[in-house]
């Protein structure tokens, strides 16, 4: 993808990693690769905490879709710094059997994620990325997960046109089920004819096939079409056999771009949230470098963590979401380190969260859809978004302290509020503000939850420094606030 001269670094390397993060295993796998450059060192939360060390950098992954990378400080880890976002976005998923063939057409079932702009998916050349289970090579009891990403366009949603409904742009309206199909290609009898598979490259029955040909009923090959089944294989390098199981969402193949005549905008799809998650991860991986070049280690005497979840677009109720034990099980871990002065509660108390998400810009043509006074725009800073009803968890004392921080970082605020006849979204802050103190944040965009958003492209480094100043100095911040004294 060829940006702008004039684009702001930052925002393309936003964009070259949303592009490269299809889905929200591509996102971790990236980000991972991120932390590793910066010095990060890889564990697994199933093992002891004997190889956590004062001073050092690690990151966990779980499910391969949320991860938390932390700082451990040279003293004992006695509060926490934690910023936390979602890296899922609303898009459609590959049902479980998914093969479909209607008029001469191969259609693939899909299932709705999250609350999209649907209509926007409509005519877009669209892939498929995600995980693929499958067997080791030559030890066909041993499996592994492997990412797949096919980069160029197989499927598509047509609309019908406008000649067959002439009212159509009167009511957008349609059937989810049965009018959102997407179409993979069309039937070639001599490969389909029979429900016959396409061969695997090692000439191997798919999963499920007897030599014979019959079916055992666990068929990769009866749930969807070998067309499928053999692109995948291709991308993969491996034989159809060799697929056992997947999870697969369809994605936007345009490539998310900076534009405007003054490179002011980016357009991208999945914006809510991986911004949050690039921007997160790059701030804490700045704030190490920094000290690295420095010579001087960390004065920071707090964990410094980023918390990635999945499955927020849809509750985050799951072993991967903000409801599950990931911050709850990582505190513990903190408590039980050898040099260890407090408890869990203790730790908590004294721990900080940001809550950080996309938030709504001014839209020019539905300026009455806004409250007057709390209607942020792009390129004009963070947004502290704040609900009476707890739709967000923003309150003065979390709200003054993210003011302090973004005044360091010399970073502008913005506000944001529904209007009282309107609902707003939310967050994975009201599932965290159970444990720990937590501010609800983002940045201004438009077009939330279609195929294409649009947010500031100026935001980026605004978003990324104020997560770099948290990580180097909230400790300092916290200092000069005293609420519940004893």
């Amino acid at each position: 993808m060829k940006f702008p001269a004039a684009a702001p670094l930052d925002a393309v390397k936003f964009c070259e990693f949303v592009t490269a993060s299809p889905s929200p295993f591509h996102a971790v796998a990236n980000l991972s690769q991120r932390l590793k450059k910066a010095g990060f060192e890889r564990v697994s939360e199933r093992e002891p905490t004997q190889k956590l060390s004062p001073g050092g950098k690690y990151f966990y992954t779980r499910n391969q879709s949320a991860l938390v990378a932390f700082t451990l400080p040279h003293g004992p880890a006695n509060a926490a710094s934690l910023v936390a976002g979602h890296c899922d976005s609303p898009c459609l998923k590959v049902r479980p059997v998914s093969k479909r063939q209607k008029a001469g057409y191969l259609q693939v079932g899909t299932e709705l994620y999250g609350g999209g702009l649907w209509h926007t998916w409509f005519d877009r050349n669209l892939s498929i990325a995600g995980r693929v289970i499958l067997s080791t090579p030559g030890a066909r009891t041993e499996f592994t997960s492997k990412l797949v990403k096919i980069d160029r366009p197989i499927l598509h949603i047509p609309t019908l046109a406008i000649h067959l409904d002439r009212g159509v742009n009167e009511q957008l309206k349609f059937n989810k089920e049965t009018e959102f199909l997407p179409v993979l290609g069309l039937v070639n009898e001599q490969l389909n004819s029979g429900g016959s598979a396409v061969p695997s490259r090692t000439g191997t029955p798919a999963p499920g096939k007897k030599e014979d040909g019959k079916s055992d009923g666990a068929s990769m090959e009866d749930k969807h079409h070998p067309l499928l089944l053999a692109a995948i294989a291709d991308e993969l390098g491996c034989a159809v056999a060799d697929i056992h199981d997947f999870e697969l969402c369809l994605y936007d193949t345009q490539p998310s771009t900076v534009g405007g005549l003054n490179n002011e905008f980016i357009f991208s799809p999945r914006l809510d949230n991986l911004t949050t998650s690039w921007c997160a991860i790059e701030g804490l991986c700045q704030a190490v470098e920094a000290e690295a070049a420095s010579g001087q280690p960390s004065k920071e005497t707090n964990v410094r963590c980023a918390l990635i979840y999945d499955n927020e677009e849809v509750g985050s109720v799951s072993n991967h979401g903000a409801e599950s034990n990931i911050l709850p099980s990582f505190i513990e871990m903190l408590a039980g380190l050898p040099n260890a002065e407090r408890g869990y509660y203790q730790i908590l108390a004294n721990s900080y969260l940001i809550s950080a998400d996309m938030g709504h810009a001014l839209h020019p043509n539905y300026e009455g859809r806004y409250e007057t006074n709390n209607a942020p725009k792009m390129n004009q800073g963070i947004v502290i978004k704040t609900n009476a009803n707890q739709r967000y968890t923003s309150n003065a004392q979390t709200t003054f302290l993210l003011r302090q921080i973004a005044k360091r970082a010399g970073v502008p605020v913005q506000e944001f509020e529904i209007r009282n006849d309107s609902t707003c979204g939310s967050t994975v802050g009201p599932h965290l503000s159970t444990h720990v103190r937590t501010v609800d944040i983002g940045l201004a965009s438009l077009s939330m939850h279609s195929i294409q958003e649009t947010s500031g492209s100026g935001d980026i480094k605004y978003y990324t420094q104020l997560f770099k100043t948290f990580y180097e100095e909230y400790s300092k911040v916290e200092k000069v606030l005293t609420v519940d004294e004893a």
